[in-house]
C-alpha cells in the first residue's frame, strides 16, 4: 500500500523483528494529523511504512508467523494499555476505538496494512496539562510498544 503522505509526528525509526533473532526490517511509525471533534475525540490513523509504502501486519509478527485471530486483537490492547491513565473513561471503560483495514482474505487476517484508524478522548486534566506534542509523543510510543508485542514469540495459555 502507497504511504499515507508525510506523518504529523516526528517519524520514528523502528527494526521489525527478524528470524533467528537477527534484526528485521527498519520501518518508520508515522501518524496523520489528528482531526478533534467538538466533543474533544481525536481522530487520527497510525501507520508503519518503508521506502516501498505502508508494511503489512505480517512483517510485525513473531519470526515463527502470528498468533491466532486479528493483528488489533494483539495490538490494541497493548495500545490501549500504553495509554492508560491518559484517557478519558466512561463507565469504567477507556474512550479509545481502532479499527484496520480489511483483510482481502481473512483465513490470513496478517495480511493487511499496518494501519490503525484511532479515535480516542483524552482524560480532561491530561488534557489541561499536557500540550498537544506530548499527547501525541505519547501516542507514537504506546503505537511502537504495540508493535513490539506483536512481535513477541505467542504463548498460548
Amino acid at each position: 500500500m502507497a504511504s499515507p503522505g508525510p506523518s504529523f509526528a516526528r517519524t520514528q525509526p523502528m527494526r521489525l523483528p527478524g528470524r533467528d533473532g537477527a534484526l528485521g526490517p527498519r520501518v518508520r511509525l508515522g501518524m496523520t494529523k489528528p482531526t478533534v471533534m467538538v466533543d474533544d475525540w481525536w481522530v487520527f490513523t497510525l501507520w508503519a511504512e518503508d521506502d516501498e509504502g505502508v508494511v503489512e501486519c505480517r512483517a510485525a509478527a513473531p519470526p515463527a508467523g502470528p498468533p491466532p485471530g486479528a493483528p488489533l486483537q494483539v495490538m490494541g490492547p497493548s495500545l490501549a494499555n500504553a495509554l492508560m491513565g491518559l484517557l478519558d473513561q466512561e463507565d469504567g471503560r477507556q474512550l479509545i476505538r481502532m479499527r484496520m483495514a480489511e483483510a482481502e482474505d481473512e483465513s490470513d487476517p496478517w495480511r493487511r496494512p499496518l494501519m490503525i484508524l484511532t479515535a480516542l478522548r483524552w482524560d480532561p486534566v491530561r488534557r489541561a496539562t499536557m500540550r498537544d506534542n506530548e499527547l501525541v509523543a505519547e501516542l507514537t510510543r504506546a503505537f511502537r510498544r504495540a508493535i513490539e508485542v506483536a512481535g513477541a514469540p505467542y504463548r498460548a495459555g
